[in-house]
């Protein structure tokens, strides 16, 4: 009795090698895909001067929320640059950004199949459990062996631990739309499909978005973990800091790090939040 044990390791290590021998294509696919779409973000990112970034964002800012918030990003990010962390946090929004969209693209239809489906539901919830109650490091070690060091594994470990509340969110938000306006459609001769796109989805937005908020926010928690395999930007700054025990650096990267989360929690935050402030 006292020789009893589980081999789950190995059966890990045995599904993970038939992955790679039978999905090596693919995955060089998916990481080509990936590792493009982020250098062109951050490329567009950090070619221009610092200031017209700033002058974007603050403007986006203004658009989207009021000017109190684009002054708060002026002061913001001309922090970052001060701090001399600007290159560094537009490689970090570049890769948040691009995990956030991935993310969503995952989530929204998830959370829609288990709004309508209760089985779904239901086979979608431990699923789910297992995914945000894992501690995020382990994520990081199959996306290591399947895409190598780089800025990959680190955007894949962080879509895997992020989207949990953006297909919880989804779900919620479609399921909390009163049953009296989709039966109001159903009795309009409106299809399946109509109802979502125009009655459930628009209705459910604010929930959704407050998904996507959270989402990104998960995201930005991951900046430092990523930069353990190799992802540089911010994360990579904050581990530098932790080898040679700088404290300067670690806390100009982790205000920086902090400027980008409440900046992006502003943009994305429904407006009666930001109203009722």
């Amino acid at each position: 009795m006292n020789d009893f044990r589980i081999p789950f390791g190995d059966w890990v290590e045995v599904g993970l090698s038939w992955m790679l021998d039978v999905f090596s294509g693919v995955f060089s696919v998916i990481r080509s895909g990936m590792l493009s779409a982020n250098d062109s973000l951050v490329w567009l990112l950090t070619t221009p001067p610092w200031w017209v970034i700033v002058i974007v964002l603050a403007g986006l800012g203004w658009w989207i929320k009021s000017w109190k918030l684009a002054l708060g990003t002026v002061i913001g990010l001309v922090i970052i640059h001060g701090v001399d962390q600007w290159d560094n946090a537009m490689q970090t929004l570049g890769l948040v950004v691009v995990a956030t969209l991935i993310a969503a693209l995952l989530a929204i239809p998830l959370g829609i199949l288990a709004a309508s489906s209760h089985t779904a539901s239901n086979i979608l919830r431990p699923v789910l459990d297992f995914m945000q109650t894992m501690p995020p490091m382990v994520y990081l070690i199959p996306a290591l062996v399947i895409f190598r060091v780089g800025v990959v594994p680190g955007m894949v470990a962080t879509i895997i631990f992020a989207m949990v509340p953006g297909v919880r969110f989804t779900e919620l938000g479609i399921r909390g739309v009163d049953r009296e306006v989709v039966e109001a459609g159903e009795a309009f001769g409106a299809s399946r499909g109509r109802i979502l796109r125009q009655i459930q989805l628009p209705l459910a937005m604010p929930t959704i978005m407050a998904g996507i908020n959270q989402v990104i926010m998960l995201s930005l928690s991951m900046v430092v973990i990523a930069g353990m395999v190799g992802a540089g930007a911010l994360g990579g700054q904050v581990v530098a800091s932790l080898n040679r025990i700088d404290a300067g650096l670690g806390f100009e990267a982790g205000i920086s790090v902090v400027i980008l989360a409440m900046y992006l929690d502003r943009i994305t935050s429904p407006k009666k939040k930001a109203n009722q402030r």
